[in-house]
């Protein structure tokens, strides 16, 4: 199952036809490569590979091992990027409240 979840968006990651080489790339090249995770479907998949696997090297979800490793600093309890991330995406496209925000939201209105 984790093989097949990882593959699926694999397949879909705008890097998979990239020349691997720039993906690990260092300095001013890394931003070059960070460039084609901007809109790519697949970012928070990738960022949370990396970040559950501590992945050290190369540009993934469209962060640098220098960012990812203050990521992993700031938030030392997580215990599956994974979830937290896809977690984040629903809150956000579902417009950061559900429908069972809205009665609340609508009593401190007044």
């Amino acid at each position: 199952m984790v093989n097949e979840a990882l593959s699926s968006w694999i397949e879909k990651a705008t890097c998979r036809t990239a020349d691997q080489l720039h993906l690990f790339a260092e300095g001013a090249a890394q931003n070059r490569a960070m460039s084609l995770c901007v809109g790519c479907p697949v970012r928070t998949e990738c960022l949370a590979h990396a970040l559950d696997n501590r992945i050290e090297y190369g540009v993934w979800g469209g962060t640098t091992e220098r960012q990812r490793r203050a990521i992993l600093r700031r938030r030392p309890c997580v215990i599956s990027w994974r979830q937290l991330l896809e977690a984040a995406r629903a809150h956000h496209d579902r417009g950061a409240y559900s429908d069972d925000d809205e009665p609340a939201l609508r009593s401190t209105a007044n």
